[in-house]
């Protein structure tokens, strides 16, 4: 026992030591990428011709007959072989004729965008813009699958300003909205040339909302003073903790119609198509009926869309990923342990036998 317990000390012991170094190591390499001019993130690229062929491949392997699926493969393999065959031909043919450069085939470019109130992927989507304009080309298309329910009206003019970057390219640009484009989020699809709807995603909220507490009253009874200073007649017009006036809530109100008058003004420059007076009223629609009201092109999820394109085009999934400090990724190791410790806890109580 006397053997066990100066182990367990040794190992208590050395386990402090290899922590203690573990932290200093961290900190050491945190302070020096500070000092460095590293690029704050990288782009990540994925041929989704590839994944698919291989997720087909995968299926036919374990559903076919061993002799159908060798017939299969052999035929596939043979079809390869024509295509780039009649490729290259068409490349040296073209070559011979006087051109610069071969044609190649079109390409679509997949990039996704799942909004917050503060529209903080907007910081992924200009990096993936601006990587996207120096490559495209005119038969090149970009699809955005959009997934927001609004915010800040600042964060989402931003944003659409993005997607604006790519259409003054002359560029096509198609937005699938699968499950909700609301408000801000609708601010951005209408920009683009066409915009292809599931049947119950959720388009629309052409409108301006804004809301906030006082707790004024509150304070005053309990003889509490909130003084608010300002230097012109509408620096401030609501607060929170001071009196508001029927004044400022007369201004605060204005603000808000011509926040309104502008957002319907940017959906009628974008889609003349729509009825703006008739759409614009703050309402959500299905998908089904946002295209009755013209507030989208089609009913297709973007599933379907690549799909179709897999065939004529190169389909690339783009996306930037930002690079994390070592305090973020402690964070989300923390909580992912924290999440496998939850789901374990939970399957434990699911499991448990009923007394």
């Amino acid at each position: 026992m006397e053997f066990l317990s100066q182990y367990g000390l040794f190992l208590a012991q050395a386990m402090t030591i290899v922590v203690s170094v573990g932290l200093i190591v961290l900190l050491i390499a945190a302070a020096s990428q500070r000092h460095r001019g590293e690029s704050n993130g990288h782009i990540e690229v994925h041929k989704l011709n590839e994944r698919y062929k291989e997720l087909r491949e995968t299926l036919r392997d374990a559903t076919l007959d061993p002799a159908l699926r060798k017939e299969s493969q052999k035929a596939e393999k043979k079809a390869e072989k024509k295509k780039a065959k009649e490729e290259a031909k068409a490349a040296k043919k073209q070559v011979k004729s006087g051109s610069e450069e071969a044609e190649e085939q079109p390409k679509l470019y997949v990039l996704d965008f799942d909004g917050d109130i503060r529209a903080s992927a907007v910081e992924q989507l200009r990096e993936e813009v601006s990587t996207l304009l120096g490559e495209l080309r005119e038969t090149d298309e970009v699809l955005l699958r959009l997934e927001s329910g609004g915010g800040m009206v600042h964060s989402y003019g931003l944003a659409s300003s993005q997607l604006q970057r790519i259409r003054n390219k002359g560029i096509n640009l198609t937005v699938a909205v699968d499950k909700v484009a609301a408000s801000g989020g609708y601010m951005m699809a209408c920009v683009a040339n066409q915009i292809i709807a599931a049947p119950f995603a959720i388009i629309g909220s052409i409108g301006v909302i804004a809301q906030l507490p006082n707790f004024h009253r509150v304070l005053k009874k309990n003889d509490i003073d909130f003084e608010v200073l300002t230097a012109g007649e509408y620096k401030r017009t609501l607060t929170v903790f001071g009196e508001n006036t029927d004044k400022g809530r007369d201004k605060f109100k204005e603000e808000l119609e011509d926040t309104h008058v502008l957002f319907k003004q940017f959906v009628k420059e974008n889609r003349e198509v729509v009825d703006i007076d008739n759409v614009a009223t703050g309402e959500t629609w299905f998908g089904q009926r946002a295209r009755d009201v013209n507030l989208v092109d089609s009913l297709q999820t973007s599933d379907e869309y690549i799909q179709a394109k897999l065939d004529t085009h190169g389909v690339y999934e783009l996306s930037y990923v930002p690079r994390k400090n070592w305090q973020q990724k402690l964070g989300i190791a923390a909580e992912n342990a924290l999440e496998r410790s939850f789901l374990k806890l939970w399957q434990a109580a699911l499991t448990r036998p009923k007394q």
